[in-house]
């Protein structure tokens, strides 16, 4: 598949989900999926969509700069995660964590998986975009998975 279709797929829906790896494939620049993230940001970022990512994002995207001791690094991504135009950065409230708990239940996803997601359905999201086919079997959202359109 290509980056037509996954517009295509994204377009379907008002409100996405994002899991950390797409956040991460953009800005490491990740030469397979940058393509695919570069549309997906630009569509939030003029309004086509709206889209939410649970607090653990800001987690997962700051290990690696941390680690390097690159607090510019760590400034920057904090910021554009904060400030990224038609981006919900929430925070994991009990209604999250009842609806982690019912993915967790249902499908046996680990708890950091099941905490987007479920931020993600709280939050009136009709899709979720991660690149973790294992994800799939969630049917309460649909699950776009990058690797099906690279």
């Amino acid at each position: 598949m290509e980056e037509g279709n996954f517009l295509k797929s994204l377009n379907k829906h008002r409100i996405l989900g994002i899991d950390t790896s797409p956040f991460i494939y953009h800005l490491e620049k990740n030469p397979i999926f940058s393509g695919l993230t570069l549309r997906l940001f630009e569509l939030v970022e003029k309004g086509g969509v709206r889209a939410v990512t649970s607090i653990l994002t800001l987690m997962e995207v700051l290990v690696r700069p941390k680690q390097l001791h690159q607090q510019k690094v760590v400034d920057d991504y904090g910021f554009l995660l904060r400030t990224f135009p038609n981006l919900t950065l929430r925070s994991i409230d009990d209604g999250c964590a009842e609806r982690a708990a019912d993915l967790r239940a249902a499908y046996g996803i680990r708890p950091p998986d099941a905490l987007q997601i479920g931020t993600a359905i709280v939050s009136s999201a009709t899709c979720f975009v991660t690149n973790d086919e294992k994800l799939k079997k969630v049917k309460e959202i649909e699950v776009l998975v990058l690797k099906d359109f690279a």
